[in-house]
């Protein structure tokens, strides 16, 4: 059974914006196991790099969020690339 709610730091529209998909343990050594059927619906194999993302309200960590290596990659380009671009005057570096 998933849970749906809106979480405080996570501000969006009335409907429900995160979801309980499951619930970990975290192990003596800081290890936790991701539940095969959540790594096989977000498509994460073995060696796949995930980050942690932390999202911060009053100051505190409120939710982690992992979110996939090259994903990030995508989006610090996206965001970067404007402007890497205006400074080397439109060369590709």
């Amino acid at each position: 059974m998933t849970v749906e709610y809106c979480m405080p730091c996570c501000p969006g529209p009335v409907e429900p914006c995160c979801r309980v998909e499951a619930l970990v343990s975290v192990d003596d050594r800081g290890q936790m196991v991701l539940p095969k059927d959540i790594r096989e619906k977000a498509g994460i194999g073995p060696g796949d790099k995930l980050a942690i993302v932390s999202l911060r309200g009053c100051g505190d960590s409120c939710c982690l969020a992992l979110v996939r290596a090259d994903a990030i990659t995508d989006m610090v380009r996206e965001l970067l690339g404007p402007m890497m671009a205006e400074f080397s005057g439109g060369r590709d570096r």
